[in-house]
Parts: structure tokens; C-alpha cells; sequence
């Protein structure tokens, strides 16, 4: 009976272990979760998100903390931290270079709170004496681009979001080495998340030829080494200092129609010469700083117009800005509207800003239309923007659905004052997540060529009825509903 004693007890000891192990896993989770949850109110920056994230984190911390690390912070706390020495070093540098830059500052004769409210969120104030050409379209932008690439003679700042090694993409390499060969200093930045699917042997060759490349990471240093959610968006061209390029174009075939599956693409850019160019220059040189430590010595003096010019303001936002920046730029842009705002973008997922001041405008009398896309490239966008469209409609808002290919553009016009292209789309990602950039036109010639490329859109495009809405089957609502609960970080 002794002897049968260890064997009865044998199988316990393993099961002991095990659950031992289990309760360990368990317990170590749950601290991350509980850890996890302390970082989630401390940076996450809207209430819903907040809560929704500490209920998750300590509920079902196995999936929600690799979830968190990865997807769940909106603040970039790294280049926030960094972002103190960068300003200042960036500062003290370009000081001298920039101070006969401040001399074309605009000051407007009978300021109201038209668009101009917005110049307190820019780091550069509303400079005049440009000249500015909206360009429609990948052909038109692109050779324009590829023109002002070919005629620089000192130096280039190109940055993109995505580069694809991919017929327009080869072109674009082939003309920055011609540059680099003719002796042009060329800076080539690009986003490692965007650009994922760029091979090695495109940046080599680039290299080789005397190109300065590097990627902009968002997942410098410890506190975001796991992030996908912080993006260069920015889209930037500098030729000499001179002319620079800005807008919704990426550098990929499918901008300029050839992705047989998304067909005919719709995209707005914006050439500018003048002061404003320099400003652009300045957010370049921000983001090569924080990818490189270095800050290239440029010149920087800016073109001058033989004519009067108009007033451009550039205005970069991104993640580490202590105010919302590209959210406070729309809901002031709404705001100033005495009769009408139009609004293209190609994701519609707005925060609650934006959407009250849509509906404000719109109950108060102002023209509201938002131009959005019917086809989807993103089909989380596509349902969730179902979720907000009813409201708007009812409050008066129009929403149109654009027919002719794909819708990619990002732009607004405000009355006759001016409107604005740039890199932010109508969606938190752009709002709270991404690095933008804007570029604010002050003029009543520039928001008429708005008008008529709006007009020619709206020309494309159907009409949103609550009648569509109710037609929708009942799964599209459901799908709707559930995509909008991830609405912070589409």
C-alpha cells in the first residue's frame, strides 16, 4: 500500500503545475492590463476611447494589451518628448536664415474671423506675395512636379507618404538622379509605413547616386517602438526654395488612373511660388530632423513677385501639437462660413467637433456640401461614414457620392474668400493620428477656381437622400454600426 502511494499522486503534481502556470500567465496579464489601463488615461485624448480602452485592458488583457501597444495610443509621446530640443535646435538654426522671411507676413485690411482665426495654430504666419496653380489630377501634377524637379538647380525636398516602385514611381527616381548627377543636393524622405512595399534596391540605387534618403519611423525610442498608428501623410516638393508642390498625390501608377480595379482616380495638388514655399521648406526640415539629427544647410531667400501675390498660409499638424490642430482648422473654417462651405474628401469619419459645427452651419442657413467617394479603397471608412450621414442629412448638410473613378482629393472652399488643399482627410486618423500639412489660400480668384472644380465634381456625382439610407438592407446597418465603434483611429 506504501509502495502504490507516489503513483496515485502523479497525475496531481503535473495538473498543479499547469494550473500554477496559468495562474502566473493570468496574473502577469492582467498587471500589463491594469499598467496599460494607467498609460490609456494618461495619453489617450478623448473620454470614449479612454474608457472604452481601460474596460478592454483589464476585462480581456490578453487581447488587449498587444492590441493597445500597437494601435491604441494617439499621442506620440516620443516625438513629443523630442520634439522640445528638436523646436528649439530647429529654432536657433534657422533664425537667421528665416528672419527676412517674416517681412511678408500678410496683414489684411478688414480682418474677420474668416479663415484668419486659423493663423494661431500655424507656426507660420499667413505670408503674401505668392503665386499659386491648382493642379486636378495625377497628369497634370505630376508633370508639373517633374517639371519644377527637371528646372531646380541647388537643391530638392521631396517627401511622400507612399512610393511604389511602379512606372511613375521609376520616373520619379530617374529625374531625382539626373539632379543628384548634375550636382542638385536632393533629400528623399519617406514614410516606413506607407511605403512598406518599397524595395531596397529602389532606395540603393538612389543612394548611389548621391541621393539623401531616409524613412520617417514613427516607432522611435521605447514609448511607441510597437505604434503603426503614427504616419507621415505629408506630401511635399521644394525646388530651390522657390516652388513647392502640396496636396493629395502619392507617387504610385494608381494616382494616375492605371489600377484597373479602382479605375479613373480624382486627386487635387497646388503648386506655390513665393514666401509660402519656405514655410513648406520649414515643415520638411522639421521631419528630416527627427528622422536624421540633421538639419541641411539651405538657403532661404524666399521668391519675389513682381505682382501684388496672394496670401498663403501653410499649416503642418500632427500628433505631438498640444492643440488638435487639423480638427480646429476645419471647425474654424466651418465657423467662418457666412453662406457656404464645400468639402471634398475621400474617408468621412469625423470627430465630434467637426461634427457639430457641420450641423451648426447647416441649421444656421450656410451651404454645407461634403463631396466624398462612392467607390471604397478602405471598407472600414466606407461603412462607418454610414453612420454619420444620416444625421448630417437630416440637419440640412448635403452629401454628395462621387461617380467617375475614385475620389481622393482633400480640399474646402469658404465663401469667396479662400479655400484650402492639403494632405487631411475628414477622419480622426488625419485629425489626431497623422502628420498633415495644409496650405490656406487667402483669395477670392483661388476660391473661384475652387468653385469651378467643385461645380464640375458635383456634376459626377449623386446626391445622398434619407431615402437612400432607408433602402439600406439591414446587414449594411449592422456593418455600418460596428465599423463606427472604431471610428478613433480609422
Amino acid at each position: 500500500m506504501t509502495g502504490d502511494t507516489p503513483l496515485a499522486q502523479t497525475p496531481a503534481a503535473p495538473r498543479r503545475r499547469r494550473w500554477r502556470w496559468w495562474a502566473a500567465v493570468l496574473i502577469v496579464a492582467h498587471l500589463l492590463g491594469f499598467a496599460s489601463s494607467i498609460d490609456a488615461l494618461m495619453s489617450t485624448r478623448t473620454p470614449q476611447g479612454t474608457v472604452a480602452w481601460i474596460v478592454s485592458l483589464n476585462a480581456v488583457p490578453y487581447v488587449a494589451v498587444p492590441a493597445y501597444w500597437v494601435f491604441g495610443r494617439d499621442r506620440f509621446q516620443g516625438y513629443v518628448i523630442a520634439r522640445r530640443d528638436v523646436d528649439s535646435a530647429l529654432a536657433a538654426a534657422l533664425a537667421p536664415k528665416t528672419k527676412e522671411l517674416l517681412f511678408h507676413r500678410f496683414e489684411p485690411d478688414t480682418p474677420d474671423k474668416h479663415l484668419y482665426g486659423v493663423e494661431a495654430l500655424a507656426k507660420w504666419p499667413i505670408l503674401g506675395g505668392n503665386d499659386v496653380h491648382l493642379l486636378v489630377d495625377g497628369e497634370a501634377a505630376f508633370e508639373d512636379i517633374f517639371t519644377g524637379i527637371d528646372a531646380a538647380q541647388r537643391y530638392l525636398l521631396v517627401q511622400f507618404y507612399i512610393v511604389r516602385a511602379d512606372g511613375v514611381g521609376l520616373e520619379l527616381q530617374r529625374r531625382l538622379i539626373e539632379r543628384a548627377r548634375a550636382g542638385v543636393e536632393v533629400y528623399f524622405l519617406y514614410d516606413e509605413i506607407g511605403s512598406y512595399r518599397l524595395p531596397a534596391t529602389y532606395l540603393d540605387t538612389l543612394r548611389a547616386a548621391g541621393v539623401r534618403v531616409h524613412h520617417f519611423h514613427s516607432t522611435r525610442g521605447w514609448g511607441n517602438r510597437f505604434q503603426l498608428n503614427f504616419r507621415n501623410h505629408r506630401k511635399i516638393v521644394v525646388a530651390d526654395g522657390e516652388r513647392a508642390w502640396v496636396g493629395g498625390l502619392n507617387v504610385a501608377d494608381e494616382y494616375l488612373g492605371r489600377n484597373v480595379r479602382i479605375g479613373p482616380w480624382r486627386d487635387t495638388h497646388l503648386r506655390i511660388e513665393g514666401p509660402a514655399a519656405l514655410a513648406l521648406q520649414a515643415v520638411f526640415l522639421e521631419d528630416w530632423h527627427w528622422a536624421t539629427d540633421e538639419i541641411p544647410d539651405l538657403p532661404w531667400e524666399p521668391l519675389r513677385r513682381t505682382g501684388h501675390g496672394v496670401p498663403v498660409l501653410i499649416l503642418p499638424s500632427g500628433p505631438a501639437d498640444r492643440f488638435e490642430t487639423a480638427s480646429l482648422m476645419m471647425q474654424q473654417s466651418i465657423h467662418a462660413a457666412h453662406h457656404r462651405v464645400w468639402i471634398a474628401s475621400p474617408y468621412f469619419v469625423p470627430d465630434e467637433g467637426v461634427l457639430g459645427m457641420l450641423k451648426l452651419a447647416a441649421l444656421s442657413g450656410v451651404d454645407v456640401r461634403i463631396l466624398i467617394p462612392e467607390r471604397p479603397d478602405n471598407i472600414l471608412t466606407y461603412y462607418a461614414a454610414y453612420a454619420f450621414i444620416g444625421p448630417l442629412l437630416e440637419a440640412g448638410v448635403r452629401i454628395y457620392r462621387y461617380q467617375d473613378g475614385f475620389l481622393h482629393g482633400k480640399s474646402f472652399v469658404v465663401d469667396e474668400v479662400g479655400g484650402a488643399v492639403g494632405t487631411v482627410n475628414l477622419d480622426n486618423r488625419s485629425f489626431r493620428l497623422n502628420f498633415e500639412v495644409t496650405a490656406m489660400v487667402l483669395d477670392s480668384g483661388f476660391a473661384a477656381e475652387l468653385d469651378t472644380m467643385f461645380e464640375a465634381d458635383f456634376a459626377r456625382s449623386r446626391e445622398m437622400t434619407l431615402e437612400d439610407l432607408e433602402r439600406l438592407p439591414l446587414w449594411h446597418r449592422v456593418a455600418s454600426r460596428a465599423a463606427y465603434l472604431l471610428a478613433p483611429v480609422l
